[in-house]
């Protein structure tokens, strides 16, 4: 009797026993490792020992979590029978490789998936993601995904949406119609960021409503298809900072908001302004893009209802601002430097007209004269073989300036748009290494030509200390490693040719590129210095009554005097503020520093011709020479050639030691310091 009263009493309290079991905290249903939280309605599956989902879930679990087990397949219809879910997270499952078919199925009431940290997961079935009416938020990050999911099932009715799809370097390709079906409200994050993606197809957001999309960290993602937003609508941000895109969709650009590029080194072009109908904000990598939206303003296409009440503005002043105002202003980060001011190459029109001038007549002025020199049948002499290396250095000056005047004519009113190209160039290396190039050359040489001078005027009777050309061959020599090897110098690293729209090396940054500068400026300064005292040792040495020198030498010094002196007094201005500059003092910006680029740089280099050459007798002898070989000016030839063979044969003798800076000079045996 007492046996049967209590097996009565047991079958009683069983499902007492039962429910209690299933709400007691930490109560294990298949190993120690699985657990339900009856309080808090949660099941956890925790541990390595896990290695199949349990079947005895209690369906009014709310929160599901799988993490660290030995899980490989997320089976199908494993959670079919949780009507109640809201929240599931498998995360950190190493040994996860596929989730199955209706694996998230028909859960009316769930709002959140998390998939995280599940570096072998390579497989989600196209029917994984099921009938999931209240899905809020999707998580699918560190996993060893190739293909993208199919979301087109989840049928999501949440009035906002957010999708994460982070860190998932195995997926490369977002396909048309990726998102289509995911949900019918707005997705109010698209996070495409720090994936494998290489490229977005055509119509990829066919059927989405976005608001923010972003697409920064996929390095290697080089190519967004421009109809790729076909059917969307939005988004109103965008970011694609750190991404390899060369130019953005503009079928989707008429929406946005704010647009955010940084690091997006590739990115050198931007689209119509016309088509950033709404834009207000824009942060990008190249301060140069900033400058078209300076003085841009846009009317704004739709303002909201609201915008009619006239106490808005005083009731709502942000409201006022971001939704009510006619006219958009967009702000733009980074802002355009000091180096890189918001204007053509050429700042200003006289500049444009005037350099085009310069350049050509440093061009034709010195190509003549090295036709003149390298052709004449005189004889080369030491003066005659240093003034062709001068002439090539202000050739090579000219060359320099007409590769400035053609970009600055090919990109007028756009610079923003090929600044970056140009910049970072061939075109702008090149145009640097001539500039320095011909600049240190054509110092040197200057230096050269007057320190022969002083050296042939000081010792004028003594033949036997004159300077030949094999000593000159070596001393050009020197002068062209040099020049070669500071133009080579910013191509490796000292210094840049970059930093700004004329090419010439500016940055200061770092100390060696600082002191590569400072260097260049300070031997142009002693160069200068060196002439001066040239000059003043030979003016002392034809004041010496008891010197016997050449009148001829006397008078080639004068000219040539006038040549270095007006090329370094060109080049003074240059120095001072170029040295101000390299201490980071600069006194005038890089608007007026075009201004010395053009009147005072390159200035010398058309002027040299006419200085030493073409206003000189004997370079007109030389020239009108050679043009009669072609057929012309055979006259004047014929006059020049009757009075060179009447002095050589008369009482006129060719100076052994003189010239006027290219050819020979005559000189009178009669001369009163000859016959002193």
């Amino acid at each position: 009797m007492n046996m049967m009263m209590m097996m009565i009493w047991m079958m009683l309290l069983s499902p007492s026993l039962s429910w209690l079991l299933a709400h007691t905290h930490s109560t294990h249903l298949v190993s120690h490792t699985c657990s339900a939280n009856g309080t808090t309605r949660s099941f956890f599956c925790l541990g390595s020992k896990v290695h199949q989902l349990p079947s005895a879930i209690p369906k009014n679990t709310t929160y599901v979590e799988i993490k660290l087990t030995q899980i490989t397949v997320f089976p199908q219809g494993a959670i079919l029978s949780l009507h109640e879910l809201k929240r599931i997270m498998v995360s950190e499952n190493g040994a996860l490789k596929q989730i199955g078919a209706h694996a998230f199925a028909n859960l009316t009431k769930l709002e959140e998936i998390t998939i995280t940290k599940s570096k072998n997961l390579i497989t989600i079935h196209k029917d994984a993601f099921w009938g999931l009416p209240k899905l809020k938020y999707l998580t699918i990050s560190n996993t060893g995904l190739t293909i993208l999911p199919d979301f087109s099932k989840v049928q999501s009715a949440a009035l906002e949406f957010l999708f994460d799809l982070q860190d998932n370097m195995h997926i490369e390709v977002i396909p048309s119609n990726a998102f289509h079906g995911l949900t019918s409200g707005i997705i109010s994050e698209l996070r495409l960021s720090k994936n494998g993606i290489t490229k977005v197809d055509v119509n990829a957001f066919n059927g989405t409503k976005m608001e923010k999309l972003f697409l920064m960290g996929n390095q290697q993602l080089k190519n967004i298809h421009s109809n790729a937003f076909l059917g969307a609508e939005g988004p109103v941000v965008l970011d694609v900072s750190r991404t390899a895109i060369s130019s953005l969709p503009e079928s989707m650009l008429r929406s946005l908001k704010l647009l955010t590029a940084t690091s997006v080194y590739s990115l050198r072009w931007l689209p119509s302004l016309e088509l950033f109908a709404e834009l207000t904000q824009a942060n990008l990598t190249y301060p140069s893009h900033c400058c078209a939206f300076k003085n841009f303003k846009k009317n704004k296409s739709e303002k909201n209802n609201l915008c009619n009440d006239p106490a808005l503005r005083n009731q709502e002043p942000g409201f006022f601002e971001e939704h009510c105002k006619d006219v958009i202003k967009v702000t733009c980060f980074p802002e355009p430097d000091a180096f890189n001011p918001c204007e053509d190459i050429m700042g200003f029109t006289f500049l444009r007209v005037l350099i085009w001038f310069i350049s050509i007549l440093a061009i034709v002025g010195n190509s003549t004269v090295l036709l003149v020199l390298l052709s004449s049948r005189y004889k080369l002499t030491v003066p005659r073989f240093l003034m062709c290396h001068l002439a090539f250095a202000d050739l090579c000056m000219g060359l320099y300036l007409l590769m400035i005047a053609a970009v600055d004519i090919q990109t007028r009113s756009h610079y923003y748009n090929h600044g970056i190209d140009w910049q970072t160039g061939p075109g702008c290396r090149a145009a640097g290494f001539f500039t320095v190039f011909a600049s240190e050359l054509s110092v040197y040489t200057l230096t050269a030509i007057t320190l022969e001078r002083w050296h042939t005027i000081t010792h004028a009777m003594q033949l036997e200390r004159q300077l030949r050309l094999r000593h000159a061959c070596a001393l050009m020599a020197g002068g062209w490693i040099f020049a070669v090897l500071t133009a080579l110098l910013p191509m490796l690293g000292v210094s840049s040719f970059m930093k700004t729209s004329i090419c010439i090396p500016m940055d200061v940054e770092t100390a060696l590129s600082q002191g590569y500068v400072i260097l260049l400026l300070l031997l142009n300064v002693a160069a200068f210095l060196c002439v001066c005292v040239c000059y003043l040792r030979i003016y002392m040495t034809v004041r010496n009554p008891d010197f016997v020198h050449a009148h001829a030498d006397m008078r080639v010094a004068k000219r040539m005097a006038v040549l270095i002196f007006t090329d370094f007094l060109c080049m003074a201005p240059i120095s001072f503020f170029a040295i101000s500059a390299a201490l980071k003092l600069p006194l005038i910006t890089v608007s007026h520093a075009k201004v010395l680029l053009v009147l005072f740089y390159p200035i010398n280099s058309c002027a040299n011709p006419f200085l030493y050459a073409f206003f000189t007798k004997t370079f007109k002898r030389d020239f009108f020479m050679l043009a009669s070989r072609f057929g012309c000016f055979k006259t004047r030839a014929h006059m020049y050639r009757t009075e060179t063979s009447s002095g050589q044969n008369g009482a006129w003798q060719t100076s052994p030691k003189t010239s006027d800076g290219t050819l020979y000079s005559l000189v009178h045996l009669s001369h009163p310091h000859l016959t002193h």
